[in-house]
């Protein structure tokens, strides 16, 4: 069963328990019993959001370094002397809305996965369909819905960027104002690079999840057991993020803008080609703290992940 691992579903890494109820038109309803804890069917999205927290509290002054870098094209160096002159006060500027949308969108990202997973396979189970496409079309559904909370993409990066630092006091004054000045629509400003990012990154995190952590040393303990999903969820986290690195400079551009024209994606990349003088490698400037963010963030969450559906 090639295939099911590839993928990395639950029920490849856990045994099958008996359903302990009736079925319904959907499938077999599970009743967590005592000692069980959360119903399976929600505690990837509790897993997850927990997850999501813990790395956000831990990375958040690393991504505020990254994000001046991809928005002004500065090194390490100044965009850290930046926040130092800003103050310790300013550091943590910006920090709800990554822990709201965050939180949400990799409670998402995992509970929507298992659960389109579920329902696609159910729906193919006579059609035929390879169980990886069918999987594929799940990681990328979910990803998809995460897009919905872009808003909040949208208003850390106006927090973040020290020019916009007297026009908006905090999370709720930011979005007030966008909505009250610009309407629902400014709030998505950053749409598309954002979805283009979504889908194919979750196709090929769950994709090669299990593949990975097949090939890396085998666990005999606890700690090993742990050890094992923060290399799995680092590597391919930074890979992910290197790969992608550009829609994220796209991206903090676009939402960079207050008001005016939506421009295509393609135009801001240009613009942003243009500016550093056509050099790839000032277009991947803050890609090398990307990767070790990255790193050091999907290690945290998919071994907190991993650890606390063993326990939950």
């Amino acid at each position: 069963m090639g295939v099911v691992t590839t993928m990395d579903p639950e029920s490849a890494r856990q045994p099958q328990v008996p359903p302990q109820g009736k079925l319904s038109s959907s499938g077999p309803v599970f009743v967590a019993g005592r000692g069980t804890g959360l119903r399976p069917r929600g505690k990837h999205y509790v897993c997850g959001s927990v997850a999501a927290f813990t790395n956000i509290i831990i990375t958040f002054p690393i991504q505020k370094v990254l994000f001046r870098q991809q928005l002004h094209g500065l090194r390490a160096t100044e965009a850290v002397q930046q926040l130092q002159r800003e103050g310790l006060r300013h550091l943590y500027r910006g920090l709800l809305p990554p822990l709201l949308q965050k939180t949400t969108t990799v409670a998402i990202m995992f509970g929507l996965y298992e659960d389109f997973s579920r329902l696609l396979l159910q729906h193919a189970r006579g059609s035929g369909a390879p169980e990886l496409l069918t999987r594929s079309m799940a990681a990328a559904l979910a990803g998809t819905a995460e897009a919905a909370l872009t808003p909040f993409e949208r208003v850390q990066t106006l927090l973040q960027d020290h020019r916009h630092n007297g026009r908006f006091q905090n999370t709720a004054h930011a979005f007030r104002t966008l909505l009250r000045d610009y309407g629902v629509k400014e709030c998505y400003r950053g749409l598309v690079p954002v979805l283009l990012r979504n889908g194919p990154s979750n196709v090929l995190f769950f994709g090669l999840r299990g593949p990975i952590k097949q090939r890396l040393p085998d666990a005999h303990t606890k700690t090993g057991h742990l050890l094992n999903d923060f290399v799995c969820g680092g590597l391919l986290g930074a890979a992910l993020g290197i790969m992608f690195y550009p829609l994220n400079v796209v991206k903090s551009r676009a939402q960079a803008q207050v008001g005016g024209e939506f421009v295509p994606c393609l135009r801001v990349l240009a613009t942003v080609w243009r500016e550093r003088g056509g050099s790839v490698a000032l277009l991947f400037r803050g890609a090398t703290l990307n990767y070790h963010r990255s790193l050091l963030s999907w290690g945290i969450i998919n071994a907190t992940y991993e650890l606390l559906l063993k326990v939950v």
